[in-house]
């Protein structure tokens, strides 16, 4: 990633030479309600892994643990080498929710939410410095909200509100960035413009696990898919994940692409 958010990002050496994500035998219940078995993955740095799975598979689940917000019965993640609050404190990790998650009502203006991004930068003053609000400046002309800085939050499209959040992604300059089914519910303009971003991160040396729906996009979004039912079913090539064989596995569907009764 490069502009002002990579370049202010604090302590960006640590675990370098590690890979940027590791999963190890993950185990979460919600009660008596198995949501994630045993779930271990490991993504390199420089991709787009696309993480699908039917509702109820556990992908939220997954995001959450990662981040540090879930605690697992079992398991371990790195993250950069980085313990979930070593990474958080970082600025290394960065996450886009699905919009129920969110408070559209709170009255935050969208160069609000951005700067958000910039808090591991700014320690306990959160005082915005000239880094900072070029690193927003940024990322808000990089998803084409420039001009919608001031308005509410709550006031936005759905696209535009999803792109608001990738912002402050990519003002935090993080090295990893976890998105929530960032395409449910946009306008195809927003897809695109989210898309674009993610493969230019990618490029740039950052790592992106992105869960979505849409399958058909999946070829030019990701270099690598996880099939995900609680646990890892597949991790493989977009081609290898498509197959309908595979798809029967983690949605339920026939070889014919119905679903079972």
């Amino acid at each position: 990633m490069t502009g002002p958010a990579a370049s202010a990002r604090p302590d960006a050496s640590a675990g370098d030479e590690a890979p940027a994500l590791e999963v190890h035998g993950l185990t979460v219940h919600y009660g008596d309600v198995l949501a994630l078995d045993d779930v271990s993955l490991t993504l390199r740095r420089g991709t787009v892994c696309g993480l699908i799975g039917m509702n109820g598979s556990g992908k939220s689940t997954l995001f959450k643990a990662i981040m540090g917000t879930v605690h697992p019965d079992r398991g371990r993640v790195a993250i950069a080498g980085r313990t979930p609050r070593q990474a958080r404190r970082a600025g290394v990790v960065g996450y886009v929710p699905q919009s129920e998650e969110v408070d559209w009502a709170f009255p935050l203006s969208v160069h609000d939410v951005v700067m958000m991004g910039r808090y591991g930068h700014q320690g306990f003053t959160r005082r915005p410095r000239p880094a900072d609000r070029a690193a927003v400046a940024e990322a808000l002309e990089r998803v084409e909200l420039a001009d919608l800085a001031d308005r509410r939050i709550g006031a936005l499209s759905g696209g535009q509100r999803k792109r608001a959040f990738v912002a402050r992604g990519l003002a935090q300059g993080a090295d990893v960035l976890l998105l929530d089914e960032p395409f449910a519910g946009v306008d195809r303009p927003s897809e695109r413009t989210i898309s674009e971003l993610l493969r230019e991160l990618a490029a740039g040396g950052a790592t992106v696990l992105v869960s979505s729906h849409d399958l058909e996009a999946l070829p030019r979004l990701a270099d690598e898919v996880i099939l995900l039912l609680r646990r890892v079913l597949l991790h493989g090539s977009p081609d290898e994940a498509l197959q309908p064989e595979q798809l029967a596995r983690a949605f339920g569907l026939d070889l014919t692409g119905r679903s079972e009764d």
